[in-house]
Formats: C-alpha cells, structure tokens, sequence
C-alpha cells in the first residue's frame, strides 16, 4: 500500500512540474467586435426588450468601458 501511494505522489509532483504553462488572455478591445452598422439615411426601427427581427442592424452600443477595470 505504501509503494502505491509513493508511486501516486511522486506521479503527481511530476505531472504538475511538466503541465503547460498558461499565458493570460489579452484583453478586448473595442477593435476586436464587428457590429453590423447603419448607412446614412437607413430607416431604423427602435426596439426595447427582446424581439426576433429579420432586418437587423446595430444602432448603437453601450457601457463599453475605455479604462481598465482595476480591483
């Protein structure tokens, strides 16, 4: 019993020494989404609350932070 439980640790420090390394995300940028957008002159419908449309298009977005958000 002791040889097996000597062999589990020993497998597991040795599992835990070679694992990936994980690198940090980068975090979004606003760059990073691609919102469809209106054209000049476009009728637009305003829509409050969830709906399904078949013409859709993004008039606007909000509360995208510009500063980092610290803890």
């Amino acid at each position: 019993m002791w040889v097996q439980l000597a062999i589990f640790v020993v497998s597991a420090i040795i599992s835990y020494a070679t694992r990936p390394k994980t690198q940090a995300p980068r975090p979004a940028a606003f760059e990073d989404f691609d919102f469809p957008q209106a054209e000049e002159g476009t009728p637009q419908c305003f829509i409050f609350g969830d709906v399904w449309m078949e013409d859709w298009m993004v008039v606007g977005v909000g509360n995208y932070r510009t500063t980092p958000i610290r803890r």
